[in-house]
């Protein structure tokens, strides 16, 4: 038997290849939406992952006011910060939050399924949200991607 043909590839830094995807998330579920980005982000759906690198693609998500949250959870969701002060804890509504800054919920969820460390922090700078159906990397060439299909 042939041993070369079982071999592990483990990438590197300057073996990978990366790719740039869009991402449509009008009427997507966020957190489904936000756990099949981060596992492409992550690189996970390549046969050469490899958990220590940054082997993933750049990933677009447009749409991102679209997306959709099940239930009451619209209303019921709180996100919290503080501000450093004594009693400076505040918090704000899921359906606030999308009016104000309607990124931040894609972000913030895709932030939360990744690691919590240096890769975790590089891989983030690979995804770029966008409220609208337009986004500025054209230049790149992305390829549109039904995310549902992933996994």
């Amino acid at each position: 038997m042939d041993t070369l043909s079982y071999k592990t590839v483990h990438l590197n830094a300057e073996t990978v290849k990366k790719e740039w995807l869009v991402v449509d998330a009008a009427g997507q579920p966020l957190g489904r939406l936000a756990s099949r980005v981060a596992y492409v982000l992550r690189g996970k759906h390549k046969p050469g992952y490899t958990p220590h690198v940054d082997c993933g693609d750049n990933v677009i998500v447009i749409n991102a006011e679209k997306v959709v949250l099940t239930g009451k959870k619209m209303s019921q969701k709180m996100y919290y910060h503080y501000t450093g002060y004594p009693s400076g804890q505040r918090s704000e509504a899921a359906k606030d939050i999308l009016k104000r800054k309607p990124t931040f919920l894609v972000e913030h969820a895709v932030k939360g399924m990744l690691p919590k460390n240096r890769l975790g922090r590089k891989i983030l700078k690979n995804l770029y949200v966008y409220a609208g159906p337009e986004h500025l990397h054209q230049a790149q060439n992305p390829k549109i991607i039904d995310i549902n299909t992933i996994k």
